[in-house]
């Protein structure tokens, strides 16, 4: 049989997963009685709640006498590493791009690896069926960031294929009258420019791309095998990354065909595959035979921008809602997800009970975070900061490209706001009542942006961001809230009596009936200071008939906390307490009157 391999790359949310479950569809890679979900490919519960891929995966799929090896990768830039490393296991990509977006922020980044990694593109214009589709406008947004990228003349002549991944259709014609109800368009241009594998049979050379991690059989390594075949109970050699050697043996050896990862006993150059065995087998080494030693250049992973400490919870409710509570629980646990991913960097704080996790983004933290959560585990984090480098004694920070699109009467508000977060505006362009900027903006300058952004274009406003380069810290004072907080003072469960008079300082984030404690951030203040307030206060019980004795209490609904929004809005005197049902805010110090002297003791030193 055949082979062709190929990723999937494109912007979040232009259809790149819904793209790969039709071509499972359609080439008959299930029976015609199996279900199957919706965004097959993103198995994990994250992934399929937030509707996006977090983690690269490959699929295998038979058409006609060809096997076509898919890789489909995340389009958030958190997770960008793992599409950097995949453009070494293909020949080929499919770039899909929205027929009403057009290009975006991370469609430049995944365009620019690909282009670097010299493999050949096809287009992909998905959701053609829009009723504001731009087909045309989009086709030569997409030539000209070939040219702006520099492209040369091989990959600047693409073919195009239009289609509606939705609905399971596509045509190589722009006129979406010609639509059909099939993907052999695609299939057909697939086989037809993505080139067939280099025929080699020598030597064994496969390179390790991408990890998984499996409780039976440890570390897993995935890649292609560049040359040469491999057999189950091979005895191998492994060229690790500090240049030294390692012997193993290949414990199993795994293919992929439709949604299974199945165990396989031998491949050959070409195949995509994973093998288990090195127990410590890391991205970018390679795995030749034993008499032959042939390593290929080891892969860039890109470093983290992002870091936050991770501790273990000392609330007053620490214990009451997870299972793993301890250093040692926590400690292996971050470990073991550095064994799969290796944009995540993790140390240990001396001999404190807490650890500094460096990541790519808050998304990339806040899914771990997530994970940990639902796991059972308890823990405290702080507020994301960024990573500064110091090169010849100047320090540099990370910078962001932002893609926003707004309606036209919020945009001066977001101007206003990016200005103030030292961003630098690059181009802004209006169509249909909306209006798209592009920013150069700090890093620092985007924590807790989101949250402004949504309350300030209504709901309305799009936003896209991604690293883009480090570049000198300029002295702008940004990332921390400027609003108050109401703070518990006291421990115990919350009345509505109390909550109904504390309504005229702020809005409220707990209900009636909920256990709080001394420090715990209960609201967000009218005013630019933090105010003690007791919210556990009971009305006192009189013989005294009243008038208004049968009157409830109506309150106005308290604002709901998410993971994201929490990280968005704490200031680095403030903590994060996780366990599996609750997201509480919190103080450093917990106590009211202590606190109060460390503020007071701090403003007299900035004076």
């Amino acid at each position: 049989m055949k082979t062709r391999n190929i990723a999937i790359i494109a912007h979040v949310d232009h259809g790149k997963t819904t793209l790969v479950d039709q071509l499972l569809r359609k080439s008959g890679a299930f029976r015609d009685n199996t279900e199957i979900a919706e965004r097959a490919m993103d198995s994990n519960d994250i992934e399929r709640e937030r509707g996006i891929t977090i983690l690269a995966k490959a699929t295998g799929i038979d058409y006609k006498d060809y096997r076509i090896n898919i890789l489909d990768t995340p389009g958030h830039a958190d997770f960008g590493g793992e599409v950097e490393r995949i453009m070494h296991m293909v020949d080929g990509v499919l770039l899909v791009v929205d027929a009403y977006e057009g290009t975006m922020p991370q469609t430049r980044f995944v365009l620019k690896k690909a282009l670097e990694a010299k493999i050949t593109p096809i287009l992909v214009v998905n959701k053609v069926d829009r009723p504001n589709a731009r087909i045309s406008e989009v086709v030569d947004e997409v030539l000209e960031l070939f040219i702006e990228l520099g492209a040369d003349d091989s990959q600047l002549d693409f073919p195009i294929v239009y289609a509606s991944a939705l609905k399971g259709t596509s045509s190589l014609d722009p006129d979406t009258s010609t639509q059909q109800d099939t993907m052999d368009p695609l299939f057909e241009t697939i086989i037809k420019y993505i080139p067939a594998p280099k025929d080699d049979d020598s030597h064994l050379q496969m390179q390790v791309a991408l990890l998984d991690y499996n409780e039976y059989v440890g570390r897993i390594g995935i890649g292609r095998i560049t040359k040469g075949h491999l057999k189950v109970n091979d005895m191998v050699k492994c060229c690790r990354a500090d240049g030294t050697f390692k012997d193993f043996r290949i414990q199993k050896l795994f293919g992929y065909y439709g949604l299974k990862r199945i165990e396989i006993e031998e491949a050959k150059y070409g195949d995509i595959v994973a093998i288990a065995g090195l127990p410590d087998i890391m991205v970018g080494e390679t795995i030749c035979n034993m008499d032959v030693t042939d390593p290929l250049p080891l892969l860039h992973i890109d470093e983290p921008t992002l870091q936050m400490t991770f501790a273990v919870n000392n609330s007053p409710f620490a214990g009451k809602e997870g299972k793993f509570l301890t250093v040692r629980k926590i400690e292996d646990r971050l470990y073991k997800e550095t064994q799969k991913d290796v944009s995540l960097k993790v140390k240990r704080m001396g001999t404190e009970e807490s650890f500094i996790v460096s990541g790519r983004g808050e998304l990339h933290l806040s899914i771990l975070i997530e994970n940990m959560r639902r796991e059972g585990y308890e823990l405290q984090v702080s507020k994301p900061e960024i990573i500064v480098k110091e090169i010849d004694g100047v320090k540099y920070e990370p910078y962001e490209e932002v893609m926003i699109e707004t309606p036209e009467d919020t945009v001066g508000n977001v101007i206003e706001a990016l200005g103030s977060r030292g961003g630098i505006m690059d181009t802004m362009n209006n169509f249909h009542n909306q209006v798209r900027l592009r920013y150069l903006v700090p890093s620092r300058g985007m924590i807790g942006f989101m949250t402004d952004f949504l309350t300030m274009t209504r709901g309305y406003g799009i936003i896209n961001h991604t690293f883009f380069e480090y570049r000198k810290m300029e002295s702008i004072s940004v990332g921390e809230r400027k609003e108050g907080v109401l703070v518990a003072s006291e421990t115990g469960k919350t009345t509505a009596y109390s909550l109904g008079g504390l309504e005229d300082r702020g809005i409220m984030f707990v209900e009636p009936g909920v256990d709080v404690y001394e420090g715990m951030i209960v609201g967000e203040a009218n005013k630019g200071l933090d105010l003690a307030v007791n919210v556990v206060k009971a009305k006192q019980q009189t013989n005294t008939r009243s008038a208004t004795k049968d009157n409830t209490v109506v309150l106005k609904r308290p604002r709901l906390i998410t993971l994201e929004y929490a990280l968005d809005y704490i200031n680095s005197d403030e903590l994060l307490e996780v366990t599996p049902r609750s997201i509480r805010m919190r103080k450093r110090i917990l106590n009211t009157v202590e606190r109060k002297k460390f503020d007071a003791h701090k403003l007299d030193n900035e004076e």
